[in-house]
């Protein structure tokens, strides 16, 4: 039997609503600056992607508040990494490349 892409987000929206899913976990992360880069860039792309009929249903599925906390951590990482400034360079070339 396959699932529809209604029953697979129900599946997701049950797995995200278990008890303690929204409970903060204090991870120490050591990773190079280019993941870091990159880290950020999927993150970009993926909060981007929810509106693109080729999302995943788990992208289509998770709310706004979500992307927002994600993207603040993928910002946070850059501040860190001492990257915004760089980051903010290569989005320009990027967007220039377009």
């Amino acid at each position: 039997m396959m699932m529809t892409e209604n029953d697979v987000a129900k599946v997701f929206d049950t797995i995200l609503s278990i008890p303690g899913m929204n409970e903060t976990v204090k991870i120490d992360l050591k990773i190079s600056r280019k993941n870091v880069l990159l880290l950020n860039h999927v993150i970009e792309r993926g909060s981007a992607a929810q509106d693109d009929y080729k999302s995943s249903v788990l992208l289509n599925s998770i709310a706004a508040e979500n992307l927002h906390e994600l993207k603040l951590f993928a910002d946070e990482c850059l501040q860190k990494a001492g990257l915004n400034e760089l980051h903010e360079k290569l989005q320009i070339f990027n967007q220039s490349g377009n």
